[in-house]
């Protein structure tokens, strides 16, 4: 079965969501075995997503290991005759990757998504925007009022929502102030359930920003620039479609 090493599973929802579709994408093409609660981390919410994670029938002993430079040398052949091992520090979050999973999102997974979103009939019938707004502790490589303040001033909206980790820290105040924003009080899948139906969606870092971007199916898409370098994540704010906005 596909599997990972002993304390591989770090990371929360949206870190496991990009891992699992690839391990489901392998899985779907060779027919292999994976044992849902152990590998799909975070896997009941995954299916309230509508992500459709497979498991098949072969359990072989041979083992790849799996890291962020081969993945793609393997993700679409049908000929695999082993399973499936990664590491701890690796997240499949290489701009090859981010890209390669929007494009598998929106062709093979979209309609299940939509159809499993309560907020569905949100979609293109709304002028509306969502901020997602990671802060917590990386707050200090947030972008800043300024980022957001930047693309709301450049979109006209009817109505704001923030979804965010830390709703009492000074950024989320002056916005909600300023632009008398709603923060949403509920759980990850209703915030990326809701949020990725709205109008206008303005991410921030980190994987939750990045799977809000991958969801959001008729939305236009903003994102900080930002350094690799420094950055705790890969470079996953890459897609062509998303509009990049100079801080």
């Amino acid at each position: 079965m596909p599997t990972t090493t002993q304390g591989s599973q770090e990371g929360r929802l949206c870190n496991q969501i990009i891992r699992n579709l690839f391990i489901s994408r392998l899985a779907r093409n060779n027919n292999l075995l994976v044992i849902y609660n152990n590998t799909y981390k975070y896997y009941k919410n995954q299916q309230r997503l509508g992500l459709k994670l497979f498991s098949g029938k072969y359990d072989y002993r041979t083992r790849i290991i799996l890291n962020d430079t081969n993945i793609l040398k393997y993700i679409d052949r049908h000929d695999i005759q082993s399973n499936f091992n990664f590491n701890t520090n690796v997240f499949f979050q290489t701009p090859e990757c981010s890209n390669f999973l929007y494009t598998h999102i929106r062709r093979d997974l979209q309609n299940s998504i939509i159809e499993a979103n309560p907020f569905k009939s949100r979609y293109n019938n709304n002028n509306e925007v969502f901020l997602h707004i990671r802060l917590g502790d990386v707050a200090h490589v947030n972008p800043g009022f300024t980022y957001y303040d930047k693309v709301l001033s450049l979109i006209q909206c009817q109505k704001g929502y923030i979804g965010t980790d830390s709703p009492e820290h000074p950024i989320i105040q002056q916005l909600e102030g300023k632009y008398n924003l709603e923060v949403i009080k509920e759980d990850e899948v209703y915030t990326l359930q809701f949020g990725s139906t709205c109008k206008y969606v303005i991410l921030s870092h980190g994987s939750f920003s990045a799977v809000t971007g991958y969801l959001s199916f008729f939305s236009t898409v903003y994102y900080p620039e930002y350094d690799v370098n420094t950055i705790w994540h890969g470079d996953i704010f890459c897609i062509p479609e998303w509009n990049k906005i100079a801080i």
